[in-house]
């Protein structure tokens, strides 16, 4: 059987908010997600063993392979599928690490696309759903790879109608560690961030066929929770921050995810593409690149 291959894309978190941590440890999300034009690619050569190998720009920042979360997924999966067919992956690494995109996310699912197009499984089979969020949070989303209301702890996706969104996403190319930040947010178990009236009544997001500017208008009223304590963690965050706001025509900017990236929407692809090349110019180190939400 011929290899078989799918896209990682990157995972953007529009807005973030904590509602608070469970008495388990885990934190309650509520977030607007969309997904980049940019992804790693990852394909999968049928065989009798299970093995990853990294290619790619960015291949020597993804660890020892069998820590990798692609090979925690297939385990995960040939547990609970029967005589489930698995094969040699390759993972061309093209997106940050530890860098709030959900890189490493975006990589187990589209090995869970993979297994689930070589076992003819569908994408909504339970045992794959159970797999993606024993994986991790982020990982139920980006198997879905669409734009989405996420909350609870990841499992919980409604779907949304998002415009294109012209971009650009930024990272100063150091990792920063979710575990770090969700710890500098320091809250106890059992202990919430907004009240039990807040909760329920939750946020109208704009009807399908809305305007980029209505969905700009919605999103700044948001914020990311996380971005105050990552930015403790790591102050090159408020530099980004303030490189992409000080460009030309930055409709909103903000951090995604647990950081470091940061994004910035605007009104059209040409001014995205002059705001990259601005900050690629000022900040040769940073990894810039200009694109389309959706």
């Amino acid at each position: 059987m011929p290899a078989l291959t799918e896209d990682g894309r990157a995972k953007v978190n529009l807005t973030l908010r904590v509602v608070g941590r469970r008495v388990d440890g885990y934190h309650d999300l509520e977030s607007v997600v969309a997904f980049a034009d940019c992804a790693d690619r990852l394909t999968l050569t049928p065989g009798s063993e299970l093995n990853l190998t990294t290619t790619g720009p960015l291949a020597g920042h993804c660890g020892e392979p069998a820590d990798n979360l692609v090979l925690k997924a297939a385990r995960l999966l040939g547990e609970r599928v029967p005589n489930l067919k698995l094969g040699n992956f390759t993972l061309d690494k093209i997106l940050p690490v530890a860098a709030g995109i959900g890189g490493g996310s975006a990589d187990a699912a589209a090995a869970l696309r993979l297994l689930a197009r070589l076992n003819d499984l569908d994408l909504d089979d339970a045992r794959l759903l159970e797999v993606a969020l024993l994986t991790g949070a982020d990982v139920p989303v980006c198997l879905a790879s669409r734009a989405c209301d996420m909350t609870g702890v990841g499992e919980t996706l409604v779907a949304l109608s998002l415009p294109k969104m012209p971009c650009v996403m930024v990272n100063p190319r150091i990792p920063v560690a979710t575990r770090d930040v969700f710890q500098a947010l320091g809250l106890r178990n059992g202990e919430l961030l907004v009240g039990a009236t807040d909760v329920f009544r939750g946020t109208a997001w704009p009807e399908d066929g809305a305007s980029l500017e209505d969905w700009v208008e919605v999103l700044a009223a948001g914020s990311n929770d996380l971005e105050a304590p990552a930015a403790r963690i790591q102050p090159v965050i408020g530099e980004v921050l303030s490189a992409l706001n000080a460009t030309n025509g930055a409709w909103l900017a903000r951090m995604s995810g647990s950081g470091a990236t940061c994004f910035a929407i605007y009104e059209n692809t040409a001014e995205a593409q002059r705001a990259a090349q601005k900050i690629q110019g000022d900040h040769p180190g940073w990894w810039v690149h200009a694109g389309v939400l959706s």
